[in-house]
């Protein structure tokens, strides 16, 4: 996939080109890393490349679950198990798992077909504001944006104190593109 989102026709594919996007380059942020320092929290916080990959999946996941109806429980511990990954837990389970719930939400866009649709907000918890009846799914689309992107850069701090991998030299290597004098595609250390 390319570093920029293509040309986009409307407002329901830009919304879902750049949720794509920011789910790719999240991804890569574990591009070559080995398990180990897909676990790896080298910084005052409990994060990880792999925990926040999982992160992104399950809120992605959850906020589909809100989007279709379905009862969402807040559940602290389940909360905090998917900022890790457990043991014996692979990155392509990960990723797998990932790939199914981005199928998922385009597929549940598309059948929607209107960014205005309306979701009724859980005022059983207090994150949701309170002056707030219903969200559209525009409003989620957006949200769920802004959440993997925020993630998405805690990812890369996090993975550039790993090994020193960043974000245009990682996507240079997965993609193969040529060095240039202002970008070398990222080199396994050692």
């Amino acid at each position: 996939m390319p570093g920029q989102v293509g040309p986009i026709s409307n407002e329901q594919e830009g919304l879902l080109g750049y949720l794509t996007q920011m789910r790719y380059v999240l991804k890569l942020t574990a591009y070559g890393l080995t398990p180990e320092q897909l676990r790896a929290a080298p910084s005052a916080s409990p994060l990880s490349v792999g925990g926040l990959i999982k992160h992104c999946a399950s809120t992605e996941e959850n906020w589909l679950g809100t989007v279709r109806g379905e009862e969402q429980k807040a559940d602290f511990a389940a909360y905090q198990q998917n900022f890790a990954l457990a043991d014996g837990e692979t990155i392509d389970e990960v990723f797998a798992r990932y790939d199914r719930i981005a199928e998922e939400t385009e597929k549940t866009v598309a059948e929607i077909g209107d960014l205005n649709f309306s979701i009724p907000v859980d005022h059983s918890v207090p994150w949701n504001r309170p002056d707030l009846d219903h969200f559209t799914l525009r409003w989620i689309l957006l949200h769920l944006i802004q959440e993997t992107a925020r993630h998405t850069g805690h990812a890369d701090i996090i993975r550039e104190s790993v090994d020193g991998g960043t974000a245009f030299p990682l996507m240079a290597a997965a993609e193969g593109w040529p060095e240039t004098p202002w970008l070398k595609p990222w080199v396994k250390p050692g």
